[in-house]
């Protein structure tokens, strides 16, 4: 079994959820007393937050780089960077460590195309809902159309992750908030919808709507493990 590297805290309470899944799925595939080996730097989301806001890209990518860095050196095999959003700095960090980064775009995509989805809405935060480096990445390797929601529902979507979902707030009016969003990205002609940060299945799970979901906290921590496990 490889060990993954994880890079977490962006926020604890999705990094957690990672923990989670990828010792159930090692515990399902290899049964007995099993579990993950996992190596996990945690950084302080508080920062990394202020960096986002100010629009300071590149000191933000220099923290994640630094945990990388740290991975490597505790001797893992690949990393899994616990976050969609950070992955607009995907390529700084891979080009700063010989370990390869599961990118969750890829994972994403390749579970929708064996679904035979090629349209789908994309929920998130701003960053990475308005901004090229995930949509772009689904639309061009990958050949899936992306839809993300107007302006308005835009920022419900993005104040709820921030101000809710990363501080370990489940309301029952955003999980409302968030279901008539994707009922709308459905009448678009959306097949399928991405849970785009990694918070989101913190709130909305499968057996809230009749529109499929993908949560990608669960297709990064899955797809991981068959990675540790091959």
């Amino acid at each position: 079994m490889k060990t993954i590297g994880l890079i977490g805290g962006m926020s604890w309470e999705s990094t957690a959820s990672y923990y989670t899944l990828i010792n159930q799925k090692v515990k399902a595939e290899l049964g007995g007393l099993h579990s993950a080996k996992i190596g996990l730097y945690s950084v302080d989301f508080a920062e990394i937050e202020a960096l986002q806001h100010a629009n300071k890209w590149d000191e933000a990518a220099l923290i994640l780089i630094d945990a990388a860095k740290r991975l490597e050196a505790a001797g893992t095999d690949f990393i899994v960077i616990c976050t969609n959003t950070m992955h607009k700095l995907y390529d700084q960090i891979q080009a700063e460590t010989s370990l390869p980064i599961i990118h969750i775009a890829d994972a994403t995509a390749e579970q929708l195309k064996e679904d035979g989805i090629h349209k789908v809405g994309l929920l998130g935060t701003r960053f990475t809902m308005e901004e090229d480096f995930y949509k772009n990445r689904l639309q061009s390797v990958h050949g899936i159309d992306v839809l993300i929601p107007n302006e308005e529902d835009m920022q419900s979507v993005h104040n709820i992750i921030y101000k809710e979902l990363c501080l370990g707030r489940v309301e029952s009016a955003s999980r409302e908030t968030y279901i008539t969003i994707i009922d709308r990205l459905y009448e678009q002609g959306a097949q399928a919808v991405i849970l785009g940060c990694t918070e989101i299945a913190l709130l909305v799970r499968q057996n809230h709507t009749f529109v499929t979901l993908y949560d990608t906290t669960q297709i990064h921590a899955e797809s991981a493990v068959d990675i540790a496990l091959t």
